[in-house]
């Protein structure tokens, strides 16, 4: 069983935020996959288990963003 969330992202301009997002997120434990949206600021994280939200939160500051 998959888990599919989707969060916004505030600061996303190009295709480089959408690789540093993904790389980053990406590496959460149990993350699957990660598509990104930086028209739509919006991250979809599919995982096998749902993500802990400061995890999420930690990944994508990494990344020199943030959720929204």
């Amino acid at each position: 069983m998959s888990f599919i969330e989707t969060h916004n992202v505030v600061g996303m301009t190009c295709d480089h935020c959408a690789r540093a997002v993904r790389a980053e997120v990406g590496a959460i434990e149990g993350v699957t996959d990660v598509a990104v949206d930086v028209a739509a600021g919006v991250v979809r994280v599919t995982a096998e288990q749902p993500v802990p939200s400061t995890a999420l939160r930690d990944a994508v500051e990494e990344a020199g963003y943030a959720l929204a």
